[in-house]
């Protein structure tokens, strides 16, 4: 059996259940890329798509005859989101990295008052409108399916914009994730979600600290006085 051979069909058990190494790979590359992002380094982008082709064969369990028979559609469709919104994310930090001259990619800032009704009626909006449709799929665990398939991307999104509060999302999807997960047979991507959410509250204290060391000073208007005779 070759590397790839190995990769597709290799397997250990976890409390007693099998688990394909492959998941536990494509959460290994999801954990580094979020590092990398915390970090704001452009190569987040790219080492995250390599862990996104993995867990999509990973989360169609029933297609591709893996030891957890759920199909988490919704799962399985963040993956493919998550490498399309992914390829726009490497784009805009590779071309601000090179307007700083080699710098930082991303400068963290808060999202404006509009900039957060936009994500917000994008939640409501996309979760409604995916319940639906991944319960028409026979997806197990729909509507919480639904959310994390929205959250993902919208903090996916987030990220490449350098929004602070695309922490805040991952957080909101962890915790809905990691029930779902473990209802699921998933452990190791549950075990992922629980370290990501640790991730995302440091994440958030460090960016909200750079947001507020980059903020620009406040230009105060000078104060002139007439000399009295």
């Amino acid at each position: 059996m070759g590397p790839l051979g190995w990769l597709l069909d290799a397997q250990v058990q976890v409390a007693g259940s099998p688990v394909l190494v492959r998941e536990i790979v494509g959460n290994a590359f999801g954990l580094i890329s979020a590092l990398l992002g915390l970090r704001r380094v452009v190569w987040a982008w790219p080492v995250g798509m390599i862990g996104n082709a993995l867990l999509l064969t990973v989360f169609l369990g029933g297609v591709f005859a893996t030891p957890q028979a759920h199909d988490l559609y919704g799962q399985a469709g963040r993956q493919v989101f998550f490498f399309a919104v992914s390829v726009y994310g490497w784009w805009r930090w590779q071309r601000n990295r090179r307007a700083e001259d080699g710098h930082a990619a991303v400068v963290p800032r808060w999202a404006t008052g509009r900039e957060r009704l936009i994500l917000l009626l994008a939640a409501v909006v996309g979760t409604a409108a995916a319940y639906p449709v991944l319960k028409a799929l026979g997806s197990w665990g729909p509507l919480p399916d639904a959310w994390i398939l929205t959250g993902s991307l919208l903090a996916t999104y987030g990220m490449a914009r350098g929004w602070v509060e695309f922490w805040l999302l991952w957080i909101a999807v962890d915790a809905v994730g990691v029930p779902l997960l473990l209802r699921g047979g998933f452990y190791p991507s549950a075990v992922m979600y629980l370290i990501y959410g640790a991730l995302c509250v440091w994440g958030f204290a460090a960016w909200w600290r750079t947001s507020r060391a980059t903020r620009p000073a406040t230009v105060r208007k000078p104060v002139y006085t007439e000399a009295v005779a």
